[in-house]
């Protein structure tokens, strides 16, 4: 082996140095690209085509605080709660999509979402579909609007549960109106195979205006379930973060008055921020032997808080009560 190789430069010259011949494997990359590239393109394809189907627009409501909802129906459409669509108007740009909560609940005849005017594509939006325009618009005069999905998410768990703690931050409070209707929808018609009993809905926000529809939508949730006397059913709590010298003087000045003076709710408005900590440790107790699904949609920091007070309440007894934590960031 030494002989060899001191006389690299005379290898295949002499017998006893023959040149080497490396033997090799035939080429295998592509038995590893072709099956996740055939799948990409068949996903894409459905996704061209989906996304190409007629969608209608049936209504257009505009919302106080800048607030657009689109109600639309397409063939063949099946949705669940939490779930988004991606949307697309040609009228402003043939390459833009825009991913949008569905507001709406599967129990209705069509699917809606909420568009806040906070943007380029947004404004546009507003303008073509004729949000700053007082007189009424024909249906024919909308744009054509393309949607594609809808696409899963952690809220579609919900209904897994007996109890659910739903946490939404500002804009991250979309979510839970399909969830709130569709359950609500569900417990009113004696669904047999809802398993919810109890949920626990905190919604903090630094302003209240600009979600005027959803303290709506609690308004209608709030009056219907005093009528049938299952007020029980959903405790709702509002944490106003961002608040200023007047509305604490009309907090002061209205506090005794039987409806929140900035909600219109019989569940007064709370300001600061929950203590996570005492909120935990009361469902825990109220729950002692349940699985609870914690759902948020909201920030990173608040995900990990949650995350953390879910591990520290969960019962190390598999009889006990133990928090399940779900999320979507923003």
């Amino acid at each position: 082996a030494t002989y060899c190789r001191d006389k690299y430069a005379e290898w295949g010259s002499i017998p006893q140095c023959p040149e080497p011949v490396f033997s090799g494997n035939p080429p295998m990359t592509w038995k590893w690209v072709v099956g996740p590239m055939v799948l990409y393109v068949c996903e894409r394809f459905v996704r061209f085509w989906r996304s190409h189907q007629k969608v209608v627009v049936t209504k257009v409501v505009t919302h106080p605080s800048k607030v657009l909802e689109l109600q639309m129906k397409k063939r063949g459409f099946k949705m669940e709660v939490g779930q988004y669509v991606f949307v697309q108007c040609s009228k402003i740009s043939r390459l833009e999509w825009h991913p949008f909560t569905l507001t709406s609940s599967p129990e209705e005849d069509h699917f809606s979402i909420h568009v806040r005017r906070m943007g380029d594509w947004t404004d546009s939006l507003f303008k073509v579909c004729g949000g700053d325009q007082m007189e009424f618009q024909e249906a024919w005069k909308l744009p054509s609007i393309a949607v594609d999905g809808p696409f899963g998410t952690a809220s579609e768990d919900v209904f897994l549960y007996e109890t659910a703690v739903l946490v939404g931050a500002g804009i991250g409070v979309t979510p839970f109106a399909s969830i709130l209707k569709s359950v609500w929808y569900k417990y009113t018609h004696s669904d047999p195979d809802l398993k919810l009993k109890k949920i626990y809905f905190y919604w903090l926000c630094r302003e209240t205006s600009a979600f005027e529809w959803f303290a709506d939508l609690l308004q209608s949730l709030e009056s219907q379930m005093l009528e049938r006397g299952n007020s029980d059913f959903l405790s709702y709590n509002i944490y106003l973060t961002g608040w200023d010298e007047n509305q604490a003087t009309h907090f002061a000045m209205h506090h005794e008055t039987q409806t929140d003076v900035i909600t219109g709710l019989k569940q007064k408005t709370l300001y600061g921020r929950p203590n996570w900590e005492n909120e935990f440790k009361n469902i825990a107790t109220n729950h002692p032997s349940s699985n609870v699904g914690v759902f948020l949609c909201g920030p990173q920091a608040l995900a990990k808080t949650l995350n953390k007070m879910s591990i520290a309440h969960s019962s190390a007894d598999p009889r006990g009560v133990h928090f399940i934590f779900n999320k979507e960031n923003f």
